[in-house]
């Protein structure tokens, strides 16, 4: 998270065309055991709860804290920390996330794990703001998207594989070992980011002219009208505001996912696990498409794929019956499983190159800020109006985002284009 990095001549994907594929799949690996980490408690409530001796809703407020002490934290540690160099960060992050994890697994009290679990996030939020941008430093423009789509893949992974086999180890041997595995898994992660990653990561601009350099057709003026055009704060700005609306709807219905499947969907309450599962794996295809040629025009993608799931969400809110609404709620998880990783992209091709790591801690906030305000909104609709109403306050909030992103991606078109005249 720099905002003044060395520009060095290493080469990189951008300049030679291969992929990083290790540093990429560390990152990746990375990725998976933070969000396990942070998703855990969700899957042992009962058994945290019968141990702790709390409240299964005290249990899950400890997601709720490490969501919030993301939004505090990752902004002004991203400043405070600009000129520390990236690889060691990142692998003092991880270091600090599996010891607050360690710790977890062996504090005797509730008010003791709050403390660690507010340890992590700091730690969390520093590490999302940091693994945000780094695919930039590795990875030349034409590459950025499959290279975001690898990294985020961790996240699309842990959520299908990691929370459920951790659950179930917890469930088998105690939360305590659930915990345990998954902190001297991610201080090996660290290792292997530390030994992995590249020490003088090349930065954007760097990449940016060598690109440049081997098209014959790039000229000063179109080079110009980039930077100009797609390089404003103010498109980093915009796709923040687009992830925090869309994050409040996901997360206002994934908080009662269970109930909307169950009372609005029409499914079985048996039924509602193969669901989740479903749609993960839906999810993950929705990744792969948002890291392939055919989203290349990001913004266009981001678009798209908005408009897929409203029409998905309102669907469901029609309750159609039981089978066209498993279908829309699957298509519901392709759509989303592209958006993030969208948009992403999206912000690192808005982002100034050397204010890419501060545009990501903004990211990450903003992303947070969505998780923590959509389960207030959630609540707020369901106890209102009932869970049906949740699926169409999604909708609503998903067109506003769209009107967002095509207006900001209009206005920077138009000021690309009075640069380059």
């Amino acid at each position: 998270m720099t905002f003044l990095m060395p520009i060095t001549s290493s080469p990189r994907a951008g300049a030679t065309g291969a992929m990083p594929w290790r540093a990429l799949l560390a990152l990746a690996a990375a990725v998976f055991l933070s969000i396990t980490i942070e998703m855990l408690p969700t899957g042992l409530l009962p058994e945290m709860s019968a141990d702790l001796g709390v409240g299964a809703p005290l249990v899950g407020l400890l997601v709720s804290v490490f969501a919030f002490t993301v939004v505090v934290t990752s902004t002004p540690l991203t400043a405070l920390l600009k000129r520390m160099p990236r690889r060691t960060l990142i692998t003092i992050v991880l270091v600090v996330l599996g010891l607050s994890t360690a710790a977890s697994a062996l504090v005797p009290e509730y008010g003791q794990l709050v403390a660690f679990r507010i340890v992590g996030g700091v730690a969390h939020g520093l590490f999302w703001a940091l693994v945000g941008a780094y695919p930039a430093r590795l990875v030349g423009e034409r590459h950025l998207g499959r290279a975001v789509s690898v990294v985020l893949g961790g996240g699309t992974l842990a959520l299908i594989a990691g929370v459920p086999l951790a659950t179930a180890l917890g469930q088998a041997v105690g939360w305590r070992w659930a915990f345990g595995v998954i902190a001297a898994l991610t201080l090996a992660g660290a290792v292997v980011v530390r030994a992995v990653l590249p020490a003088d990561a090349s930065t954007a601009p760097s990449r940016e002219a060598a690109e440049r350099g081997a098209d014959a057709t790039a000229t000063a003026s179109t080079a110009t009208a980039i930077l100009a055009g797609r390089r404003s704060m103010r498109g980093v700005v915009a796709v923040s505001v687009v992830t925090a609306v869309v994050m409040i709807g996901q997360y206002a219905a994934l908080t009662y996912v269970a109930p909307l499947l169950t009372d609005v969907v029409g499914a079985s309450s048996a039924a509602v696990a193969p669901l989740l599962f479903a749609s993960g794996l839906a999810g993950a295809a929705g990744l792969l498409v948002a890291g392939s040629p055919i989203a290349r025009d990001s913004v266009r993608a981001l678009v798209g794929a908005m408009l897929l799931l409203a029409v998905a969400l309102l669907v469901i809110a029609a309750e159609p019956g039981l089978w066209p609404a498993i279908i829309a709620y699957t298509v519901w998880g392709f759509a989303f499983g592209a958006i993030p990783p969208l948009l992403q992209t999206r912000l690192l091709q808005a982002a100034p190159p050397e204010r890419r790591d501060a545009a990501s801690a903004l990211y990450t906030t903003a992303f947070n800020v969505g998780i923590g305000g959509g389960a207030l909104v959630g609540a707020v609709l369901f106890d209102a109006v009932g869970v049906g109403a949740v699926p169409v306050a999604y909708a609503v909030l998903l067109v506003v985002a769209m009107l967002v992103m095509v207006r900001t991606s209009r206005a920077e078109r138009a000021r690309a284009r009075v640069v380059e005249a």
